[in-house]
């Protein structure tokens, strides 16, 4: 029987090397290496909470390749459509926590070096009849900066339109791997007029909408075509719309912040589970919200994922009684 993931990853998978210490990135001495690519800390999110995964990216034909492809299979993620691409090294992001300016991210990728692997992502390279037989397929904004791997994701997206698979679209907003602002705006909104579900940070909201009210943002999503609207408030909890359905608000669970890398992924894990289940919004926005605060007590971004015992015992902890 071929694999069966019913949540579909496609986008940049990649190693981060996150800073130990508090400090510039010219003055960090010790980093933690750690599984790292928006759209696949989702997919390991959505694999460890039950949900069958599947990753379609590329990988370097280096240690850090093997690295990643070891990680997806402890996680129970499909791997069949993970290509590794010869000759390549594999993209690396160093991430530290700087006194004076928050959380900082540099890439080893295009456009700062010729090739490396996520970016190589071609059609040809896709197994479309795999999409085909998913519920949903989730895409990042960050591969689509770089070509091939931006032909890859709209022919991708465009093939899961047509066989009614839905389009998970987070713009994971990286300034630092687009040659313009506006090729890098331009590109997502041609992802959100093919999207189903799309969320954003705070931070997304006011670069591509002007404002972070997330009201505001969702009736301007909502109009691209966009079925169901998240924007996540870090903090002050997070807020979903669905078109010509309810709004809701929930706030965020207090819990102790060590490393905010991958909260919005983990986040996005939560809201992927609930509409697997076909749970309510308010379902679904609370489990999102506890998967991304579970995320943010650990460094690195897949590090503190919750298996399914976990975000049981976390939500009973807090009293929330959802049937996970």
């Amino acid at each position: 029987m071929p694999p069966n993931p019913k949540v579909i990853g496609i986008g940049e998978v990649l190693i981060d090397f996150i800073g130990v210490e508090k400090a510039s990135l010219d003055k960090v001495i010790n980093f933690k290496r750690c599984f790292g690519g928006a759209p696949m800390n989702t997919i390991v999110g959505v694999a460890r909470l039950g949900v069958e995964a599947g990753a379609i990216a590329a990988v370097g034909d280096d240690p850090f390749g093997k690295f990643i492809i070891e990680e997806f299979k402890k996680n129970s993620v499909d791997i069949s459509q993970v290509k590794i691409k010869k000759g390549v090294r594999t993209t690396l992001a160093f991430i530290v926590n700087d006194p004076a300016k928050g959380w900082v991210c540099i890439f080893y990728r295009s456009p700062w070096l010729k090739h490396t692997s996520d970016s190589l992502l071609s059609p040809k390279d896709i197994d479309y009849d795999y999409i085909s037989r998913a519920r949903i397929l989730h895409v990042s904004g960050f591969a689509l900066s770089q070509n091939p791997g931006r032909r890859a994701l709209f022919k991708a997206v465009r093939y899961a339109k047509k066989k009614g698979v839905g389009v998970s679209f987070d713009p994971t907003l990286r300034l630092d791997v687009w040659h313009s602002k506006t090729i890098l705006k331009k590109m997502c909104v041609q992802m959100l007029k093919l999207a189903d579900i799309a969320t954003f940070s705070r931070e997304e909201a006011s670069f591509f909408f002007g404002t972070s009210n997330p009201k505001e943002v969702a009736d301007k999503v909502l109009k691209y075509g966009v079925r169901i609207v998240g924007v996540k408030l870090g903090s002050k909890g997070s807020f979903i719309k669905v078109k010509n359905g309810p709004e809701v608000s929930a706030p965020a669970f207090q819990v102790n912040v060590v490393d905010v890398t991958g909260a919005g992924d983990g986040w996005n894990a939560g809201l992927l589970l609930g509409l697997c289940k076909e749970w309510s919004i308010e379902q679904c926005i609370t489990v999102a919200n506890a998967v991304g605060a579970l995320v943010v007590t650990k460094p690195g971004a897949i590090t503190a994922l919750p298996y399914k015992e976990e975000l049981k015992r976390f939500l009973r902890e807090n009293g929330v009684e959802i049937s996970v």
